[in-house]
């Protein structure tokens, strides 16, 4: 729960750099989402635009995602630098459009599978707070890999006939 709460804060805070004041709210609150090998908490922040900001302004003020980064975000993503051994990749991004009427549709690219020179990279990861217990996080990690690379062995099975 505290990681959690720290990213919707987080969240909050980014918004708050390009939405009208007062416009942000929760909607989604804490409500679990059972996946096939993992489960998630989600909640959903929104807020209202600024007058005179777009679209652009909301991915400048939001990314990289804090749900990707940690916080506080900048000496987050510093420690990020020094600690991975490879940069993410598309790991961590996102994947969307801008509309030509000016509306924006995302989602950040987790969970991912990148296949570069004939290999097959599958990423994933897990949040870290004060009171997280190493062992569990990793068990984390692995258990939100396996559905991917069960789409990997399963595809692998049919190329080998």
């Amino acid at each position: 729960r505290a990681e959690h709460v720290m990213l919707v804060d987080l969240g909050r805070n980014d918004l708050g750099k390009v939405c009208e004041s007062g416009s942000i709210e929760l909607g989604q609150v804490m409500e679990v989402e059972r996946y096939s090998h993992v489960m998630h908490i989600v909640s959903q922040v929104e807020g209202c635009l600024s007058e005179g900001k777009t679209p652009y302004d909301l991915i400048r003020a939001t990314f990289p995602a804090g749900t990707l980064s940690g916080a506080p975000k900048i000496r987050a993503m510093q420690i990020i630098s020094e600690m991975e051994q490879t940069t993410r990749g598309p790991y961590g991004g996102c994947v969307g459009y801008f509309s030509f009427s000016g509306n924006l549709d995302c989602c950040i690219t987790i969970r991912t599978a990148l296949i570069k020179d004939d290999r097959i990279y599958v990423q994933a990861g897990g949040g870290w707070v004060s009171d997280s217990v190493p062992e569990s996080e990793y068990e984390e990690t692995v258990n939100k890999a396996k559905a991917m690379l069960k789409a990997v062995a399963l595809a692998e099975s049919f190329t080998e006939k």
